[in-house]
C-alpha cells in the first residue's frame, strides 16, 4: 500500500459551484466570498466572520486589530506551526514561548502565568491537533490581566468545549482551510468575532487598505444612477493583499457542507486507532483524543523508538510526520527563546499518523498491523 499522511476530500459540488463562479466571470473577492462569511459565522455562532487567504493572515490581522505598541509580548506555545509566533513578528511584537502541558500538549498554563510581565498584552492558545486548551482557567486569568486572547484553531473546526465553540471563548478566533485541514479551499482561512468593534478596519486590513465590496461597487456600475461613483475608495489604514477570492469560497462552500460528516469519519478513524493500539507496548496517544467530542485534524503517538518507527513505517507505504519542532529550538526564535524543557525534550517521540476522511478501514487495519509487528 501507499498511504497518504493527508487528503483533501472532494466531489462534484466544489466543481460546480467553481464553475458557477467562472461562469459569472467573478474569481476575485466577490459574492462567494461574502456567503462563505455568512455560513460560517453561522456555523460557529458568532457575530462576524472575516475571509482572508490564509490561518497565518488571519493571525497576523488578528493582532493587528488591538494596534499593541511596538515592542509589546505576546505569550504563545513553542509547540505550534511557525504561523503562531511570527504573527507576533509581523506587528513589531515579541513572542514569549510557554512551554507544553505533558498531557494535552496545548499551553502549560502554570508556564504561561510564571512568563506572564507587565508588559504582555496577549496569549494565543493553540488548540493542538484539535485538543481543546482549558478555556475556562485561561480566560478569567487573561480577563484579570487585561490580555487579548486569539486563539489559534488551525486544527479544530466546529468542536464544542464546555457549551463554547472552540474559537469564540476569545477575542478572535482564527481557521486554516489549508489542503492538511478537516476542510480545505486550497489556502485560505477565516477570523470570527462576538466583538466586531474589532473588525472595524480588518476588511481594509485584508485588501490593500480599501473597504470597499468589489462585487457590489461592479453592481452599481450597470446602475442607472450615474452618481453611483463606482470608482471611489478612500485608503484611511495600511492593507496587505490578504482577501479571500471567490474560487477559493466557491469549494469552501461546498466543503463546510460536508465538514460534518468529515468530523464524524475522523471520529471513527481516531476511536479505531485509539482501540488498536491500547495494548501495544512502547506507545501511546499524543494527546487524550476524546473522538465523540472534539475534532481532530490529526491523529498521533509517542514512541519511545521513534526515528526505527518511522523508518520502518515508511518502508511499508506509510507515510507519517512530526508536528513540529518546538520553535523555541528554531534559529529564527532563538533571540526570544524561553525554557520550554518539556517539549523541547518529549517531540523526539512524536509520529503523525494517516487521518483524513477518506482513509479506508483497510488501511487503517493496515498500519494497525505494521505498528504491531513493529
Amino acid at each position: 500500500m501507499n498511504i497518504r499522511l493527508f487528503k483533501p476530500s472532494f466531489g462534484d459540488e466544489e466543481l460546480q459551484n467553481i464553475k458557477e463562479a467562472m461562469d459569472r466571470s467573478w474569481v476575485g473577492l466577490g459574492p462567494n466570498v461574502n456567503e462563505f462569511e455568512k455560513q460560517w459565522a453561522k456555523f460557529v455562532g458568532c457575530k462576524i466572520a472575516i475571509g482572508v487567504n490564509s490561518a497565518t493572515a488571519a493571525l497576523h490581522l488578528a493582532l493587528a486589530a488591538f494596534k499593541f505598541p511596538e515592542g509589546s509580548k505576546v505569550l504563545v506555545p513553542s509547540l505550534t506551526f511557525s504561523s503562531t509566533a511570527s504573527a507576533a513578528l509581523y506587528n513589531r511584537l515579541i513572542p514569549v514561548f510557554v512551554d507544553s502541558d505533558p498531557v494535552t500538549l496545548g499551553m502549560d498554563l502554570n508556564d504561561m502565568k510564571r512568563k506572564y510581565t507587565d508588559d504582555v498584552v496577549a496569549v494565543m492558545p493553540v488548540h493542538f491537533a484539535g485538543h481543546p486548551v482549558p478555556m475556562e482557567e485561561l480566560m478569567p486569568w487573561a480577563e484579570e490581566k487585561g490580555l487579548a486572547v486569539i486563539e489559534d484553531c488551525a486544527h479544530t473546526a466546529g468542536a464544542i468545549y464546555k457549551g463554547k465553540v472552540l474559537g469564540t471563548w476569545g477575542d478572535i478566533g482564527c481557521y486554516s482551510f489549508e489542503e492538511k485541514k478537516l476542510m480545505t479551499t486550497g489556502d485560505g482561512g477565516m477570523m470570527v468575532t462576538n466583538q466586531p468593534e474589532l473588525f472595524k478596519d480588518v476588511k481594509a486590513m485584508r485588501w490593500v487598505g480599501i473597504d470597499k465590496d468589489n462585487w457590489k461597487t461592479a453592481q452599481a456600475y450597470t446602475d442607472a444612477n450615474k452618481d453611483a461613483l463606482h470608482w471611489f475608495y478612500e485608503l484611511n489604514v495600511l492593507g496587505y493583499k490578504y482577501n479571500m477570492n471567490d474560487l477559493a469560497a466557491a469549494i469552501g462552500l461546498a466543503q463546510l457542507k460536508k465538514l460534518p460528516k468529515f468530523n464524524a469519519r475522523r471520529a471513527e478513524i481516531i476511536r479505531m486507532y485509539l482501540d488498536g493500539i491500547k495494548d501495544i507496548d512502547g506507545i501511546e496517544p499524543l494527546v487524550p483524543f476524546e473522538p465523540e467530542n472534539y475534532c481532530y485534524q490529526m491523529f498521533g503517538i509517542r514512541a519511545e523508538k521513534r526515528d526505527d518507527l518511522m523508518i520502518y513505517l515508511k518502508s511499508k507505504g506509510i507515510a507519517t510526520g512530526c508536528h513540529y519542532t518546538p520553535l523555541s529550538l528554531q534559529p529564527l526564535f532563538k533571540p526570544y527563546a524561553k525554557d520550554c524543557e518539556f517539549i523541547e525534550k518529549e517531540v523526539d517521540t512524536f509520529i503523525t499518523l494517516p487521518l483524513h476522511a477518506e482513509l479506508t478501514d483497510e488501511e487503517l487495519s493496515y498500519i494497525l498491523k505494521y505498528l504491531n509487528k513493529f
